[in-house]
């Protein structure tokens, strides 16, 4: 199936300047309705860092959420790009947050024994509280 038996089309192409793209490649695609955008000058690595962004935004919000319309899926968008770049671990020291202190480390056992997990709302549904020792315990 193509983007025509779809219903769709293709409004842009991002590409970056590699001479591998002759004018003609630019020119088709332009009579087709599509407008080129090129990557920054000099920059190598900027697809492969937005391609994973990509990837990462499909595999954890598009493929396990039912979109709507436009309104949702720019809603859904915001909320895991905060969550992506306010909340999520990154592969860095010891999987900190950016921008987020480390928080101190647990030397006592004791404060274990009474952790409350809380689920925080990010695109809907309830926000619940699980206090682990009653729960477990009945």
């Amino acid at each position: 199936m193509d983007l025509e038996e779809a219903g769709c089309t293709a409004r842009f192409l991002i590409r970056d300047r590699d001479g591998k793209f002759p004018g003609l490649f630019d020119t088709v695609l332009a009579d087709a309705g599509i407008k080129i955008v090129l990557t920054g000058v000099r920059m190598p690595r900027m697809n492969a860092i937005m391609e994973r962004w990509v990837q990462t935004c499909r595999r954890e919000l598009l493929d396990r959420t039912l979109i709507w319309n436009q309104r949702h899926l720019l809603h859904a968008l915001r909320e895991f790009e905060a969550f992506y770049n306010g909340h999520r671990p990154h592969r860095g020291v010891a999987n900190a947050r950016l921008c987020v202190p480390l928080p101190p480390p647990i030397t006592e056992l004791d404060p274990i024994g009474r952790v409350n997990i809380r689920r925080h709302q990010r695109l809907g549904g309830p926000s619940t509280s699980i206090g682990m020792p009653r729960d477990l315990h009945g």
